[in-house]
């Protein structure tokens, strides 16, 4: 069976949900140092857009909808509310799980690395 790409979304979503529901936390600080490879890109300041959006707030918000920032349509059309789990599933492979979207990020493959930056973005309010 050939898997789509809406198939290999709902798996990765499945295994970051599994991975979370075995209370795998990040660390604010270790993200905080691991963010710095996503700084390149985006900013985590309100407002302030780069080649990538603004993650200051990112956390609660709806995919696509910083403000003055132009997205893909695809990402537009995800339109999913950031959460910690769902950072950490995009974070693993955005093309999967937002198929078309303009990150060109080849993915983040440690999930406590994820978790981290997870935990970083959510105390950006």
């Amino acid at each position: 069976m050939k898997l789509r790409p809406w198939m290999m979304s709902v798996l990765a979503l499945s295994i970051t949900l599994a991975d979370a529901s075995r209370g795998r936390a990040g660390s604010l600080e270790s993200g905080k140092a691991v963010f710095a490879r996503c700084a390149s890109c985006h900013s985590t300041r309100p407002g302030q857009n780069g080649v990538g959006p603004s993650l200051f707030g990112v956390i609660g918000r709806r995919a696509g909808t910083a403000p003055g920032f132009r997205y893909s349509s695809a990402m537009t059309a995800f339109g999913r509310v950031w959460d910690p789990g769902l950072v950490s599933a995009y974070l693993a492979d955005p093309k999967t799980v937002v198929p078309g979207n303009k990150m060109t990020f080849p993915g983040l493959k440690s999930a406590q690395d994820r978790d981290n930056i997870a935990a970083y973005l959510s105390s950006l309010k």
